[in-house]
């Protein structure tokens, strides 16, 4: 059995005896409200194939409306730039290839929210991404204690309060993006209202390039589930090691730390907006964000409001 489909079939045993939804309950529609670049659900790639990886995805919108069918309260982790304050070492931290105090699953702490057990309010065990997407359960003017709901950090912790963004939209989230850093493709998803439960509608499946790991300025984009928290139309990016503006990218949308979902770069002295570039689709290029065309990152960042839209990433 491959790998995905004993996962799908772990998920499927929890759910089944916990009485939650389950991967094989969601439907999946193609019904696209964007039509340019439309990968196949399965498409050559060289030598190999790649594919849309429908039953990773199916696991996490399950665990989406799991997480809703909770109820209460939701937030976002939010430290961009430290601008909640540099947050502390955590047990057994070490120095990372950037450079950085990092956690034991590779998390930084630059830009990190410290993660602490519920019992122990010494040293934080994790660091959370910016951007990431939990549910409150309890809180005051000091201390928030939440949930985590994707995999990798899923659990229970408490947070210095200054780093919670509460989400005042109204929840379930209807729109969802997931973007796969192993097949470097992208998908747009919305939740069908009315009485057909669990069905989401396809609104777009398109090529993108995520971030690359290559020390010391281009990071890999982060796996997790996060909020849009920002917009820019015009994204200006400096040179690597500089802080000369090197160009700008269009309709960027801003779910982690400086990392965007964006349309194509233009590097300066060029001024006009490029639609497309063949190297969407290839491999991980990016500097943490993720690139696509330029239109299908209009279409995101016209289709999924901040606050209102989640953006996972998977492999």
């Amino acid at each position: 059995m491959k790998a995905g489909s004993l996962m799908l079939a772990f998920f499927v045993a929890i759910a089944t005896a916990c009485g939650q939804v389950r991967p094989e309950q969601i439907t999946l529609t193609k019904q696209l409200s964007y039509d340019q670049h439309t990968l196949a659900d399965e498409y050559p790639y060289g030598k190999t194939t790649r594919r849309f990886q429908w039953d990773k995805i199916k696991v996490q919108l399950a665990d989406i409306e799991n997480a809703e069918r909770k109820g209460g309260s939701w937030g976002v982790l939010e430290n961009r730039r430290d601008e909640h304050g540099r947050a502390p070492l955590v047990y057994n931290s070490h120095t990372d290839e950037y450079h950085r105090a990092a956690d034991s699953l590779g998390n930084e702490q630059y830009q990190g929210i410290p993660l602490y057990d519920v019992r122990d309010s010494v040293k934080p065990v994790l660091y959370g991404d910016d951007g990431m997407w939990v549910r409150v359960v309890s809180q005051d003017e000091r201390w928030t204690t939440l949930e985590t709901i994707h995999e990798i950090t899923r659990d229970t912790y408490r947070v210095p309060t200054r780093y919670v963004h509460t989400i005042t939209n109204p929840v379930p989230f209807t729109r969802v993006i997931v973007a796969d850093r192993a097949m470097q493709n992208i998908a747009t998803l919305e939740k069908q209202p009315g009485p057909a439960q669990h069905t989401w509608l396809i609104r777009s499946m398109n090529p993108c390039s995520t971030g690359a790991h290559n020390p010391p300025y281009q990071m890999p984009t982060p796996l997790g589930i996060f909020v849009i928290q920002e917009k820019k139309s015009k994204m200006l990016f400096t040179k690597d090691g500089s802080s000369e503006i090197a160009g700008f990218t269009p309709h960027a949308s801003r779910f982690s730390g400086g990392g965007y979902i964006h349309g194509v770069p233009v590097n300066y002295p060029n001024q006009t907006p490029v639609e497309f570039s063949s190297t969407l689709g290839t491999t991980p290029r990016s500097h943490m964000c993720i690139r696509n065309a330029t239109s299908h990152a209009k279409f995101i960042y016209d289709w999924a409001p901040v606050d209102g839209a989640l953006l996972v990433v998977i492999e």
